[in-house]
């Protein structure tokens, strides 16, 4: 179904772009791999405040990357972590992280599988948390389907958390963020040629058609709902990640917002849904 979702070739085109780009995330200084093998961890503190306690629990990651985040919440005491994604290299990159810090299969599970496929790819029929986001559903074309997914593998009681950065952001011009430069309510596909990554803007690479979705913060709560689960929260965030908007301003904290004398706007934002008992 999703596949009829986008321009020909999306999912292939895709996968090729975070392919190559694994090498370059995994040895960049924004991952930095060298202090996660010393911390273990990389969490937000906003995500360690809304999640709340894991210890003893099950956690399933979609979208994982190569693992970073999967493997802190298993630092955090998850009893179990799987993480899943749908580039073979980063699945690769995240199993042999695991192993080097000596998380055995039992423990912390990765598997390679488009998200729209996780309910058929994962080892465990449901987990207390299916957690994710940071850059993930706007890959994403078909929303209900991505929910319906994810709530199936919440087990009862458990929840889904997400933490995404906000639409609002793609709206605005790129210079200074002050402008409407883009629909809000735009339905077609992003579909560009965009060489670099966000870990080294100019890194030489092969494989530069990206293809993403812009989704509303009502298409994706909404798609939540439908799914069964119900809202416990929704948190906007006046920071980032990173530096979005040629004016935003690293803080103390490490985050990125706009001067003080700009107005505030959402940059991210953040919800858990829970199953029903």
């Amino acid at each position: 179904m999703a596949d009829q979702m986008g321009p020909e070739g999306w999912r292939e085109a895709n996968r090729a772009r975070w392919d190559e780009r694994v090498p370059l995330h995994t040895a960049s200084a924004y991952y930095d791999q060298d202090a996660f093998r010393r911390t273990r961890d990389v969490i937000r503190d906003f995500e360690t405040e809304e999640v709340g306690d894991v210890t003893g629990r099950s956690l399933l990651h979609l979208q994982c990357h190569f693992g970073q985040d999967t493997l802190s919440w298993a630092h955090r005491g998850a009893a179990r972590v799987v993480g899943l994604d749908f580039s073979e290299p980063a699945v690769e990159a995240a199993r042999e992280l695991a192993v080097e810090l000596g998380y055995g299969p039992d423990r912390a599970a990765f598997v390679t599988a488009d998200v729209y496929d996780a309910a058929e790819a994962v080892p465990d029929p449901a987990y207390d948390i299916v957690y994710t986001g940071i850059g993930a559903v706007n890959w994403l074309p078909d929303l209900v389907g991505w929910a319906e997914t994810a709530a199936s593998l919440v087990a009862p009681g458990g929840f889904l958390y997400l933490a995404e950065f906000h639409p609002l952001g793609d709206v605005l011009d790129e210079e200074t963020g002050s402008r409407v430069a883009h629909d809000y309510f735009r339905r077609e596909a992003w579909d560009e040629e965009t060489p670099g990554s966000y870990t080294d803007f100019g890194a030489q690479t092969v494989h530069n058609r990206g293809v993403e979705w812009q989704h509303s913060l009502g298409d994706v709560v909404s798609a939540v709902a439908r799914a069964g689960l119900r809202l416990d929260f929704l948190h906007e965030h006046d920071m980032t990640l990173f530096p979005r908007f040629g004016v935003l301003r690293r803080g103390e904290d490490g985050y990125y917002r706009f001067p003080q004398d700009r107005p505030r706007i959402p940059l991210m934002y953040s919800l858990r849904a829970t199953k029903p008992a």
